[in-house]
């Protein structure tokens, strides 16, 4: 589509507003960036309860508490953890000084703001996925333009409403997905650009991005795996899996998507699976059971199970009652169990409450399946065996890994998050979202006299000899 096109030149304009904005002031002090923190956290807690409802008509249905667990908490206390730190983090580094500057000479890095930050947002945590990367976007001094899905009508328009009285747009806009705004976002010539989504998008949008030389940040996902070893409690497995498989019916690019267990403890994980899902979800008309997003994704994940079956592959409903409702788009959380390499959920990435399981005797089987497939965004090995996590941190890549559970480190505010290969590239969270949205300027002071002076041309003696010893 042409650069003439309306909606690019309207994305054209704001970003014009926010460089012109950046280059009249591109170094905001240490009380400015704090203060729009404290304004992103007020603008959280004034709108909490218009944020649960905004998701919640968005997904159909979707659990209040896993909106404050997942949304609201990590967006809150992010903004604490970092002005407890920010101070220290916007400080020059002193380097060391090489041999060859001796006489006063110094160095430093500086971080200094990028300027204008694009961010695509997917739809499965909406405000978390906006404001976390818009946290450590303005502590390192820039500006942003906020991209959300489709998705997320009623949350793009809350926002689009209400944050204008908040930040200014020369330093935050919103724009909604209205059709191919996306496409042209992408290809705005950006200081940095964030896009957390599938890996056949974050293709596209690298592709467009690479056109302008905009560096990128990719969260991808992939099929993370879970492996409990043969020392590990299966039921203290089994509720740690079974949690975060079915927190927002599945739909995390971190979750388990599929599980490996020794063969004599899958009867044992299914008995146990039967018993602890029906506590937490008696059906599926359960007010803290998410909906699927969209009919496309119910479609989608009813149909393959359905040809699942029709393989022959055994599945395993862990709700009574119906399996799934057209109506809610909920779905049962199911199991399946050791399904064929051809079926949908051992091909591509699941996104629901479906969580495979394969078996194994030896868990160098397991080391060389996952090695032989594109590197996941998580690991979540069990073991109460030090040595063995460690053969296994060395020999499995992922993105990052949690161990004995299946909650990803993606919580933890000093751990950097980012994929690597097929499920991402970069990182963000914490001080790595800082230096993400900054750059790291190195600067070298010269002495006011130059030790590289003895060493010009015409060179002599002294010259030889000291070149001599510097390369012995």
């Amino acid at each position: 589509m042409p650069k003439s096109n309306p909606i690019y030149r309207q994305l054209e304009s704001a970003l014009k507003v926010q460089r012109a904005a950046y280059l009249d002031h591109p170094y905001p002090s240490y009380s400015e960036r704090k203060a729009d923190l404290r304004t992103l956290q007020r603008f959280v807690r004034d709108h909490k309860e218009a944020i649960i409802e905004a998701i919640n008509s968005d997904f159909g249905n979707r659990s209040r508490h896993e909106t404050l667990f997942a949304e609201i908490f990590p967006i809150l206390d992010a903004v604490e953890h970092t002005l407890k730190r920010l101070k220290r983090w916007m400080e020059p580094q002193k380097r060391g000084v090489d041999l060859r500057n001796f006489m006063g000479a110094k160095n430093r890095v500086i971080p200094q703001p990028l300027g204008v930050i694009g961010v695509i947002v997917p739809w499965n945590f909406p405000l978390n996925l906006t404001l976390i990367p818009l946290i450590y976007i303005l502590a390192a001094g820039n500006r942003a333009m906020i991209k959300l899905s489709e998705n997320s009508r009623n949350l793009s328009n809350l926002l689009k409403e209400e944050l204008p009285s908040y930040f200014p747009p020369e330093k935050v806009a919103i724009f909604e997905e209205t059709g191919n705004v996306g496409i042209e976002f992408s290809k705005l010539p950006f200081d940095h650009l964030l896009f957390t989504g599938s890996t056949q998008t974050g293709r596209a949008v690298m592709s467009a991005a690479s056109q302008n030389l905009c560096p990128v940040t990719l969260e991808l996902g992939g099929k993370s795996p879970a492996l409990v070893c043969k020392d590990f409690s299966i039921r203290k497995a089994a509720e740690r899996v079974l949690f975060v498989k079915l927190f927002n019916a599945g739909q995390i690019c971190t979750t388990v998507d599929y599980l490996w267990l020794p063969y004599d403890k899958i009867e044992r994980f299914i008995e146990l699976a039967k018993k602890i899902i029906p506590q937490r979800y008696p059906s599926i008309d359960s007010v803290d059971y998410t909906s699927i997003i969209d009919d496309r994704a119910f479609n989608r994940l009813t149909s393959a199970l359905e040809k699942t079956e029709e393989l022959g592959t055994k599945t395993i409903q862990l709700i009574p009652g119906e399996r799934w409702n057209a109506e809610t788009r909920k779905i049962a959380p199911h199991i399946v169990l050791d399904p064929p390499d051809t079926c949908e959920f051992v091909t591509r990435e699941i996104f629901g409450p479906i969580l495979p399981i394969h078996g194994y005797h030896d868990i160098e089987e397991v080391i060389e399946h996952i090695n032989s497939h594109p590197r996941p965004l998580a690991f979540y090995p069990f073991s109460n065996d030090t040595a063995l996590i460690e053969k296994l941190l060395n020999r499995v890549m992922s993105g990052g890994v949690s161990v004995n559970d299946g909650l990803m480190h993606v919580a933890q505010h000093e751990l950097p998050f980012g994929g690597v290969g097929e499920s991402g590239m970069g990182h963000y969270h914490g001080y790595e979202g800082f230096v993400t949205f900054s750059k790291m300027r190195p600067v070298f002071y010269q002495a006011s006299i130059s030790s590289l002076k003895l060493l010009h041309p015409p060179y002599g003696k002294f010259a030889t000899n000291v070149l001599n010893f510097l390369t012995k």
